[in-house]
């Protein structure tokens, strides 16, 4: 093994102890080759539970935002979503007008729209659209129901169809039943972690497993913009509008730049959870439950890093949790700008 990657996986297993993880994976794509691929742990905290193996299947909870992102950019590549500046009003007839006022398919991609849902269900407004950011659920599931709507297919059968089949990805399910590969979630560290499964496979719910493997490939996909093996699997185009910056300009330079829902490094801030040491034009999606994958294009390297902890670094720090995810960002690009 390199040298170079002792660190980090040092760092990642330091982490898994310290945030009551029972599993982790660490995978490197570098120049589309597999240079670090690196497993520990089992499957739950429970005693005599699976090894962590390149089989075990991790909840990427709402890193699965990549996946509707591809959706959403394929919608307006295609022409079913006109313009990221068109309103909301025009694709949501149901939704309170009033409410969504001059929200944008932009706003809604970006974490802009201002919009969050309380306790009961009652959506209510923030903040004016693209005057602020905030990471709220609301938007994900509107334009998860939209993608549906659209194609007359749910994000899963849609991607299934286009990107999964073609290039064999059998470990990218949202899963509705219990088998042997799935990695339990564990909530609170002195009790049994559970399986995170959903009730249907529509792409609603964060019921998405995923290999390391095939996460990684996933954001390989991305950094050679649908070109796989000389294929073109999905036009370039669609990876361009889905990890190249679409906020609004902000009035705050501190505020996170997003893609479609990707983390896109754009000016260093403090806010972002893309460390300052990354280069430009990377971009990153993370998942309460541990799951990281780094795309930098500069240095052609992907990273993969799953966990198995709902609400990682909180037994840490929870405070300042943007701290462990940039510095996980920087350790990356410290070892690839070398």
């Amino acid at each position: 093994m390199d040298n170079r990657y002792q660190k980090l996986i040092s760092w990642v297993e330091d982490i898994k102890e310290r945030n009551y993880c029972s599993a982790s994976a660490l995978l490197i794509l570098k120049d589309d080759e597999m240079v670090l691929e690196h497993y520990s742990g089992s499957h739950s905290n429970r005693e005599g539970s699976l090894p962590i193996t390149q089989f075990s299947q991790f909840n990427v909870a709402s890193a699965r935002k990549s996946y509707l992102g591809l959706a959403v950019a394929y919608a307006i590549h295609e022409g079913k979503i006109k313009s990221l500046d068109d309103y909301a009003v025009n694709y949501f007839e149901e939704f309170d007008k009033e409410l969504l006022g001059r929200t944008t398919i932009r706003n809604l991609i970006t974490h802009s729209h201002g919009l969050n849902e309380d306790e009961y269900g009652t959506v209510y407004r923030e903040f004016d659209p693209g005057q602020g950011w905030a990471y709220r659920g609301v938007n994900v599931l509107m334009m998860t129901q939209l993608i549906k709507q659209l194609y007359n297919q749910s994000i899963p059968e849609l991607l299934h169809e286009r990107i999964f089949l073609p290039l064999g990805y059998k470990e990218t399910v949202w899963q509705t039943k219990e088998n042997e590969n799935l990695v339990k979630v564990i909530v609170n560290p002195n009790e049994e972690a559970t399986s995170k499964l959903g009730n249907s496979n529509d792409g609603t719910e964060s019921n998405l497993y995923v290999s390391a493997r095939e996460f990684a490939h996933w954001g390989n996909l991305h950094l050679r913009k649908g070109n796989i093996n000389g294929e073109q699997i999905v036009p370039k185009e669609v990876i361009e509008i889905a990890t190249q910056v679409q906020s609004p300009t902000y009035k705050n330079e501190e505020t996170p730049l997003n893609g479609a829902f990707w983390f896109v490094q754009g000016t260093p801030s403090l806010k972002s959870e893309i460390g300052d040491r990354v280069p430009k034009g990377a971009f990153q999606i993370i998942g309460v439950t541990g799951p990281t994958l780094l795309v930098i294009p500069e240095y052609n390297v992907v990273v993969a890093k799953m966990y198995n902890k709902r609400y990682n670094y909180e037994g840490i720090d929870g405070k300042n949790y943007l701290y462990y995810l940039r510095e996980f960002s920087n350790l990356v690009a410290d070892i690839f700008s070398e």
